[in-house]
Formats: C-alpha cells, structure tokens, sequence
C-alpha cells in the first residue's frame, strides 16, 4: 500500500507519473515502481526500485524506458506482506506479462486464492498478496480486461484500491476501489487515476471519486464504472475542486516538518475564520448546521480516532464534558468496532482524521452508522472519503501537512473540538458571559502560538543535551495529559527514542523505577488547579536523579529550585493549554531527530495514511 498514479491520454505517460509519484513522496514509502504500455513491442515494461523515488528516475533513464507511451501505471509502497525488495515492489504481472497490477490495500483470503492458483501451476515470483491478484484477474480475462476484473474481484476479501493495465487492451485503463481511497481527475482529451488527488491536481480539478465496490473502465473517450456486486453501471457526481490542495513548497525551511510546525499561527487562523462569534460568545460551524437540532438531544458521544487524532480527541473530552456536561467517551478506531459498542438513539459519534482515509476510523464510522448513530467527521482534506461518508462534519482548514508526523493537524483538531465543545456547551450549560470569556480565549490562540514559537532556539539548547538520550519519559496531567502522550509519539516517530507518556500521578504506581541519572523527563505543568500536584511528582523524579525539562508558564517560582531546564509559554485558559504547551514539544522532537540525523519527514516504518488495519 501507499500510493498509486495511472495516466491514459495523448501525452506521454511517464513525465506525469514521476511527478505524481513525487507529489506523494510525503506519504511515505520504501519502495517504488511504474509500468507503462509498448505499443511497439507489445509488451508492458516496468522498472522498480528500493528507496527513493529519484532512484527510479534514475533507473528508467538507464534502463531506456519506453517515452512515448501514454498509457502507465505508477506505486509507492510501504511494505505489508513481503520485505521491501524490488521482487516485492509494484506492479505486479501475471504469467507471461500480460496484465499488470498496483495495489493499495491487504487481500485478506489471498493464502486460499494462491493454493488455487498454484494448483493451477501459476509460478509466483514475490511474497506479496497484490501478485495474486494479477494472477487471478489473468485467470479470467478472455479480451476483456473490465470483465476479467468484475469477474475477479467477486471473491476477494479484504480493501483494496487498484490500477490495472493489460497488454492487450492499449486503449483501456482499469481503477477498483474497496475501502481503499481512488478517484479519477478529468483532463482535456486524458484521465488520471489516483489514490490522492494532490497526485494529479496541477494538471485538473475536475474530480470523480469513486465509492466502495465501483469498477471504472475508461479509455480515451471517457470512462464507465459498474459496481463489483451485481455489474450495474452506476453514475459518480464530478466535482470541482477549489482550494486547499496548493503545491506544498519548503520554502526556505529545512524541512516540511519544521515549516508546518511555524505555520501553525496561520493554521489556527484559518481554522477559526468566521466560526468564533465573539459578541454571541458561540460558535458557528456550517458543517454542523444541519445537525444542530440533533446535536440538542445528545447525551453521550464517542469519539474515535487514531494516533496523533486520538490524543487530540482526548483533549476534547475533557473540553466537552466540562463545558457542555456530555459524557464522553474515546475510543481507538481500531478497536471500535471489535468489542460490539453499545450504541443509543441519541448516541453521537465523531470520527477524528488528518487525511480523511484512516482505514480503521473509516471501519469505525460505517459500524457506528450500523447502529444508527449520527457520525459527524474532523479532517483536513476535502473530498476525503470520512468527510464524503459523514452525516456532517468540520474541515480543518489547516493547509496541507506533508510531514508524516502531524504538527499542525493535531492543533488545529484541538481547536475544532474546543469550537464544538463551546458550540455544545452554549447549548446547555454555559452563560453568556462563560461563552464570551471561551470564546475571546480560543480567538487569542493563534497569538499565543507565534509567542512561543520563539523559543525554538532555547528548545534546539535543550535538544543539544539529550539527543544521545535512549528513553524519555513524558508527564502532565487533566488537560495536559494527552499532551505528555502526544510529546512522546512525536519524540518516537522521528528520532526512534523510545518514550512514554503518562499521567503525572501514576509515576508511582510503577514508572519512577525507570528513573536514574539517564532518564530525561518532560513534565508539562502550567500554573493551573493542579500546578502543585504535580510540582510533587516532578520532585520526586528530581529525588531520584531523573532529568527534569519542564513546560510551564511563566510565574513557576517552585520549579526553578531544582528543574534542569525550564521552558516557559505564555499563559492562557488552562483548558486551551494543550494547543500551546504542544508546540515546544513538537520543536524539541524536530530538533532531537534532525542531531541524531534522521529524516525527520518520512520517518522509517511510517506512513502519513494508513489504509489498511
């Protein structure tokens, strides 16, 4: 899985699926590979590489790839089943080169599909499931590749999102989707296919998604979908797409990490532009607006989320139920759907996702809606498949995020659940006055974050010390808890240092055995409710020789008695808190992972969208 560009027009294929493939570099990969059509030796040429894809570029120059075709297939792949290798990299063929396969996605039932293809004495040549598909599709194909696919993808269990190509057929390009994200870009006289549409969005914005269970077939005349289940041919609406899918440069930062870690004033802006009404002491959210008479008679949400999201959703828990007395609760996507949640009438479900395309939030939103709960959706890319199968939903407007670990994503999440919690929360318990007061606080964020980005280079003077560190230990409590947790994930994402985050107070009931003269610890305390309890456990680290970083704000006078290193953001509604007490964490991260030498932007093992379980 990772991602997959095809291209069928008049031009030549190959400059544009490079590009592609480079405009989703950011996704994350370790592998890569493209199959065009010759048209003069009748045959499907493919080159692949491990590693970058500039290393592909490389390797079709010398390899003399054919120029001139306009008919490809394109993948990078992040490893599943098989090891990153060539052997293992897409496309994949059938016997004899035929057909040629990419695939996003994991075929569930490919062990059984494989016995029966090896009985059938098909010879594989990689450990891979996507292989199988090629094989089985062959199986079927009697001079139509389109019912060859139909026919095939019948018994296959599993996601899949596929590109499809056949030597025999040089007019026709093949695109499937199952639970995998695909959709078609429409050009003048070509047709792209893609499973992210900033692969193709500098050449149209004319865009066709395609839905679960939709086989597209299209040809330079134009393209028809059926639907895997019974072969009727189905419409999909064109859409034209706006904005928010700008060519994302570094600029004169290092890395795009870095940069979007400074764009999060901006980020939170746009995230907040015409939703705060400051004299109603309200919010508005258009997305919501169909559902604001629901939303009255919720008495219990669940949000459920992954990673980088699941932490920001925990931050919304605690902003729900203090201001607008819901019980909440959050729950793992991947999770969800496996323990048989208990869903009432008057359950509300908020499904929490950067790209839109999280394959286990996805799950976790059609079983909520199974249920018959109202699922409404947080992401930052429009037209992603959560927003599309939400009953409404909130966009982030945070601009695109390229680095894999999520910076300003997670921020601007925060600040979309505190509009909710404040939308809910005039709804029910919060005065006038209490509205206003939220409301002016959420407003002041954007400032707040452009203060404390300016201690980028005392957070980079604390990297310096601790960057040949090999555990961390991340503490805060209330508010601040998913903070220490989302610090730790950051820390372990792009440096490899193993860290943990944990409520303040249950160091004692094991983790302060880890302590010793080795162990950093990040504490994040502002001057809040709970400040002296946790200026207690921050003690009793420093008792047993532990490293003390400590977050807090600015009036900290019994932290500077013993903490190593102090650094202070300004202060805020300790509910809000997390938005910026977040940022010098992300810094300390960057700046670790940048001295240990990593790639901090496409960290190993990682994918920015994970589209499968």
């Amino acid at each position: 899985m990772c991602g997959i560009v095809a291209y069928i027009g008049s031009k030549p294929a190959l400059p544009i699926l490079m590009k592609g493939l480079k405009r989703l570099e950011y996704r994350g990969y370790d592998s890569a590979g493209i199959g065009v059509l010759n048209s003069d030796s009748a045959s499907i040429e493919t080159v692949k590489v491990v590693g970058e894809i500039r290393g592909l570029d490389n390797k079709i120059k010398e390899a003399g790839t054919t120029q001139n075709s306009s008919l490809g297939i394109s993948h990078t792949r992040w490893a599943t089943h098989g090891e990153p290798t060539e052997t293992n990299a897409h496309p994949h063929l059938s016997v004899g080169g035929k057909i040629a396969v990419v695939h996003n996605g994991i075929i569930e039932n490919y062990a059984a599909i494989k016995k029966i293809l090896l009985s059938e004495g098909v010879e594989f040549v990689s450990e891979t499931d996507t292989e199988v598909i090629a094989h089985w599709v062959s199986r079927f194909y009697k001079g139509d590749l389109g019912e060859a696919v139909l026919e095939a993808l019948k018994s296959l269990e599993g996601a899949f999102g596929l590109a499809i190509i056949c030597r025999d057929e040089p007019d026709t390009l093949i695109g499937a989707r199952r639970g995998s994200p695909m959709a078609l870009g429409l050009g003048d006289d070509e047709i792209f296919l893609t499973s992210d549409i900033s692969a193709v969005i500098e050449h149209t914005r004319k865009i066709v998604y395609l839905e679960d269970n939709d086989v597209v077939k299209v040809n330079r005349a134009g393209f028809t979908i059926q639907s895997i289940e019974n072969r009727r041919t189905v419409s999909r609406e064109m859409q034209q797409i706006e904005s928010g899918l700008e060519i994302a440069q570094k600029g004169d930062f290092p890395h795009f990490m870095l940069k979007e870690i400074f764009e999060q004033p901006e980020a939170l802006r746009n995230c907040t532009r015409g939703r705060l009404l400051l004299g109603d002491g309200n919010a508005k959210l258009a997305g919501l607006d169909s559902s604001l008479r629901e939303l009255r008679s919720i008495d219990r949400i669940i949000i459920t989320a992954c990673g980088t999201s699941y932490y920001a959703s925990m931050v919304g828990e605690y902003l729900i139920e203090e201001w607008a007395g819901i019980p909440v609760e959050v729950e793992y996507a991947s999770e969800f759907r496996y323990r048989n949640p208990i869903i009432g009438t008057n359950t509300l479900v908020i499904t929490v996702s950067q790209s839109g395309e999280t394959a286990d939030t996805l799950a976790a939103l059609k079983e909520a809606k199974q249920k018959g709960a109202t699922v409404l959706s947080i992401c930052n890319v429009v037209g992603s498949t959560i927003a599309r199968a939400s009953d409404g939903g909130v966009y982030l407007h945070a601009g695109a995020e390229i680095g894999v670990a999520s910076t300003k994503a997670f921020t601007a999440q925060v600040v979309v659940l505190s509009l909710i919690a404040l939308l809910l929360g005039r709804q029910r318990r919060l005065s006038h006055a209490q509205g206003i007061e939220i409301a002016n606080a959420i407003n002041s964020l954007p400032n707040l974050v452009e203060q404390t980005l300016k201690l980028n280079d005392e957070v980079l003077a604390i990297a310096n010390c601790y960057y040949n560190s090999t555990n961390f230990l991340y503490l805060g409590r209330h508010y601040n808890y998913p903070v220490a947790m989302e610090g730790a994930l950051k820390l372990k994402e792009i440096s490899y240092i193993h860290a943990e985050g944990y409520p303040a107070a249950e160091i004692k009931h094991g983790p302060i055995a880890l302590i010793d003269e080795n162990m950093p610890v990040v504490v994040v305390a502002p001057k809040d409710a709970l400040f002296d309890k946790i200026v207690s456990n921050a003690r009793a680290i420093k008792a047993r020789g532990g490293k003390l970083i400590v977050v807090t704000t600015s009036d900290c006078s019994p932290i500077d008695e013993f903490a190593d290193h102090i650094i202070h953001i300004p202060a805020a509604n300790p509910a809000l808190t997390p938005v910026i007490a977040s940022v010098p964490l992300q810094l300390l991260a960057y700046h670790i992972a940048v001295l240990r030498g990593n790639d901090v932007d496409m960290p190993r093992n990682l994918t920015k969208s994970v589209m499968v379980e």
